[in-house]
This record gives C-alpha cells, sequence and structure tokens, in this order.
C-alpha cells in the first residue's frame, strides 16, 4: 500500500442537520483511501472518485491546521464523525497521528464526536476521549462477525473481531460509551441467527450499549466488481447466486431480513442493548470556550 501526502482545501463539512441514525452533524476524513481492503466497503465505488483507494492512501498533511481553524468558526455545536469513509484508525495512524492530533483540538473546543472504526489503536487515545467525553465521545466498532478466520476472508488488513472487542471492553472501562455497527451483513456469508446472536453477545460483554444494525449490503459500479472477485475466490460460486438474485441492484438486502431482524430484536431485548446512539445535548457551563457564548447585545 503506497501512501501519498496532500494539501486538501477543506476537512469539515457541515449536514443541514443532525443525522438521525449516527448522530453526526460535522463529517471529517483526515485520509482518503484505506489500507484494510474490506471486499465490501463502498468507498470503492466509482461515484467517490477515489482512482486507486486498494492500492493508496492519501493522507491530508495541512488537517489538523484546518481543522483548529474552521472549529474555531463554528458556531452551531453538534457531534464530528469520522470513519464513514475510511478508517481512522487504519495502519498509516500509527505513522502520521492525524487522528490523534485531531482528537486533541476537538477537546480543546469542545464537540462531541462518533468515532467508527476496526482499529485496536483506538485504545491509543482513551485519555483524550475522556476529555472529550466531558461533552460526549461514542465509538462503534463495526462488526460483521465474530469469527477471526471468516474475518480475515471478508475483511482482511483489519484487526480481527477479537482484538476489537478487547479494545471496546478498554474503552467501556475507561467510561467512554461504545457500541456496534452491525453492518454490512452480508448475504449468503454472515446473514443467519447464530453469526447475529453470536455478535450481540460478545458485544454485550464488551460492554457495548447500543447496535446499527443493517442485514445487507451495496453494490455499485466498481465496487460490485471486486467483491465479486473476492467471492471468487474465497467463496466459490457464490458471485453467480449474487448476481442471479440481485442483478445489478444497488440495495442488496439479505434474503433472510426480516426474520434476522426479529432475532435481534429479541436478543437486544433480553441483553438491553439500545437500537441507537445515545442522545447528545449541547453542555452549557463557565468552562465553554467564549466563542460558543452567546454575543452580547
Amino acid at each position: 500500500m503506497k501512501i501519498r501526502e496532500i494539501q486538501a482545501k477543506i476537512l469539515l463539512s457541515k449536514a443541514k442537520e443532525e443525522d438521525p441514525y449516527f448522530g453526526i452533524l460535522y463529517t471529517m476524513n483526515l485520509y482518503r483511501g484505506c489500507s484494510h481492503r474490506c471486499i465490501y466497503c463502498d468507498s470503492r465505488s466509482e461515484c467517490y472518485q477515489i482512482e486507486d483507494f486498494d492500492g493508496e492512501v492519501l493522507v491530508k498533511t495541512n488537517a489538523i491546521e484546518l481543522l483548529a481553524r474552521e472549529l474555531s468558526s463554528k458556531r452551531q455545536k453538534g457531534r464530528i464523525g469520522t470513519g464513514s469513509m475510511n478508517d481512522p484508525y487504519q495502519a498509516v495512524e500509527r505513522k502520521y497521528e492525524l487522528t490523534r492530533q485531531a482528537l486533541k483540538i476537538i477537546a480543546r473546543r469542545h464537540f462531541p464526536v462518533h468515532i467508527i472504526t476496526k482499529g485496536d489503536l483506538v485504545t491509543r487515545d482513551v485519555g483524550i476521549l475522556q476529555d472529550i467525553n466531558r461533552e460526549q465521545a461514542l465509538v462503534s466498532f463495526t462488526l460483521t462477525t465474530v469469527d477471526d478466520d471468516l474475518a480475515r476472508k471478508v475483511e482482511p488488513f483489519s484487526p480481527v473481531p477479537s482484538r476489537r472487542l478487547a479494545a471496546m471492553r478498554v474503552l467501556a472501562d475507561a467510561g467512554i460509551r461504545v457500541g456496534v455497527t452491525m453492518m454490512p451483513i452480508l448475504p449468503f456469508i454472515e446473514d443467519n441467527p447464530d453469526n447475529i446472536k453470536a455478535i450481540l453477545y460478545a458485544t454485550k460483554e464488551a460492554g457495548a450499549e447500543y447496535i446499527l444494525p443493517w442485514m445487507g449490503m451495496s453494490c455499485r459500479n466498481r465496487q460490485r466488481e471486486y467483491y465479486y472477485a473476492e467471492l471468487d475466490k474465497h467463496f466459490p460460486g457464490l458471485s453467480g447466486r449474487y448476481q442471479r438474485r440481485y442483478g445489478n441492484s444497488y440495495e442488496v438486502p439479505s434474503p433472510n431480513a426480516e426474520y434476522l431482524y426479529n432475532v435481534m430484536n429479541e436478543v437486544m431485548r433480553e441483553l438491553e442493548l439500545a437500537h441507537h446512539i445515545p442522545a447528545y445535548e449541547p453542555r452549557v457551563d463557565a468552562e465553554q470556550p467564549k466563542e460558543f457564548l452567546p454575543a452580547r447585545l
């Protein structure tokens, strides 16, 4: 995997309103491309215009400068989300530490965060996350299976699920609220009740509070071709089954989706797991930085 340094023009993108599912108002991507090379990754799709997604990671070397400047002008409090287009704790983070530096700035500016990751490197930053947690810090670990051997096929360069669960336990013990993005659940591979139950029980044991599920996946140009080629390597004959059932559909739901959601809901009630992330309400007290206080008339 090649690494190339670039200069970004902007870092934070703001939505019109907070995303109702992930609770994100501002999106932050410190890197472009991802070294995890999960076979199902939607970011590989042509629409994102990342030409060498599997061969190159672009590092935004001016990201920290941009973040400091952009946050200083933000008047609306809201969660900063990272991890939707690439993993903020992928291997390159060990060298560049952009995620660590960004979290320090976010802590100083009293913004909340929602991190989505497969990386156990997140435990390195537990102290900074505790500082952010005075406002709110959420960390969601993506788990599509708890079978390490299966994960090595579908998420070949990610930390295996057992390492993610161990990291989740570390954060939970440190007072950080953690949960699971249980997505995608790959049709004909992971969409069975034993897999879903195993994820739920393991994550509850590791301290998870919530589960964000999707019983299926997405498929579109370029990502679809890559995914089918990987299926041919690891699950011979399965790509033909996908083609016959889904054709060129963007949405690829599990044929068992309704049944699996019912199974999931029953177990989640038993384990007292939530279907949504914790609510966020901006904190108003004497510790807030001046730029977030109402202007005097």
